[in-house]
């Protein structure tokens, strides 16, 4: 395994992503847009995708991107997660990405995606695990009939990616389908049903292997935006501890609170060991199926406790819709159920080390 520490480019990206979302992605821009018919900050995406070129990370530099690796596409997630922002990053430039990048022939579609002229979204629900059963839709004489629900982002896609029943994956215009939002606890990652009548599809490639490759990646890479979302809650709760004054001193003093954020210290610095050493298995290709497995089996519940400390530990405040925490805990939940659940991802990894279920 090679050395997980962040390089200096890794910092660097770090720091400009950071400075972009502070300018774009302040937590009342993100709450607001969250009670409007726009939840998604196309302006962010744009700036991240267009000015920054990060759309087209995963992608090589002959296929129109950057030529980079997942641990970068990490570093840019743990930003995100920190600002909880509302851009269809992971479901277009790495999960609809990594699906186009196992069909060999599709380039155009991919340099598309890369360098963010378009959204892309594979029509797989958030909630299926890497290796897990999906619903296809019927490919009946070149048009596809179905319906799909759970599809995160489809609301922004300009282009979908569906699997059909031939086996097939196909790529399908947002025009040609109608999109319904569906009910979402987290509306900075809403999810929508699809519904094709009919729709024209052109043939990608061959479905599982892409849903496989997609779904390992979004699950791996997860980790990271779970890991960033879960180190703003921390850092900001133990900011906020060290100002709020009870009893005439700091309520941060107490014995009981300093045990309670010492122990969520731990839990999210092996948070980071794993989301890093899964980011570091895509990147090389080596013990993937484990890494992805052990970083998604422990991310969710860190992720979730340090989003619930962050409310309840704001007192009164972190009750408030005012205060960002509540944007907080419902990513930390709906990401609970994203790409698998802890329990699935137990199981996967019980299986690959051979180990019997109690």
């Amino acid at each position: 395994m090679s050395d997980l520490l962040y390089t200096e480019e890794e910092e660097a990206l770090r720091a400009a992503v950071r400075d972009l979302l502070t300018d774009h992605c302040d937590a009342p821009g993100v709450i607001a847009r969250t009670e409007s018919d726009t939840p998604h900050d196309l302006e962010a995406w744009k700036a991240l995708a267009d000015g920054m070129g990060l759309a087209g990370l995963l992608v090589p530099e002959d296929k129109g991107g950057q030529g980079a690796t997942h641990r970068e596409v990490a570093v840019v997630l743990e930003e995100l997660g920190r600002a909880v922002a509302p851009v269809p990053y992971l479901t277009s430039a790495v999960v609809a990405t990594e699906a186009l990048l196992a069909c060999e022939a599709e380039e155009g579609l991919l340099s598309e995606l890369a360098s963010g002229r378009r959204i892309g979204a594979l029509a797989v629900a958030l909630n299926v695990p890497p290796g897990g059963a999906y619903k296809v839709v019927r490919h009946q004489d070149g048009a596809l009939h179905g319906e799909l629900t759970g599809i995160a982002d489809a609301v922004v896609a300009d282009v979908l990616l569906v699997p059909a029943d031939d086996g097939g994956l196909y790529a399908v215009d947002a025009d040609a389908v109608t999109v319904t939002a569906q009910a979402s606890l987290d509306l900075t990652r809403p999810v929508a049903k699809v519904t094709l009548d009919g729709a024209p599809g052109r043939l990608l490639g061959d479905a599982e292997p892409a849903v496989l490759r997609a779904l390992r990646a979004g699950a791996g890479l997860l980790a990271s935006e779970q890991f960033g979302l879960a180190e703003w809650t921390l850092t900001e709760t133990v900011r906020y501890l060290k100002e709020r004054k009870q009893f005439n001193r700091p309520v941060g003093g107490f014995q009981a609170l300093k045990h309670r954020l010492a122990q969520l210290w731990l839990e999210v610095v092996n948070l980071r060991a794993a989301a890093r050493g899964a980011a570091d298995a895509l990147a090389t290709g080596e013990d993937v199926e484990v890494a992805v497995a052990v970083a998604q089996a422990y991310a969710a519940q860190v992720a979730v406790h340090a989003a619930e400390e962050a409310v309840q530990l704001h007192g009164g405040l972190g009750m408030t819709w005012e205060h960002p925490a509540h944007l907080y805990l419902k990513r930390a939940k709906a990401d609970s159920i994203a790409y698998g659940t802890a329990g699935a991802h137990r199981e996967a990894l019980a299986e690959l080390v051979d180990l019997a279920a109690p």
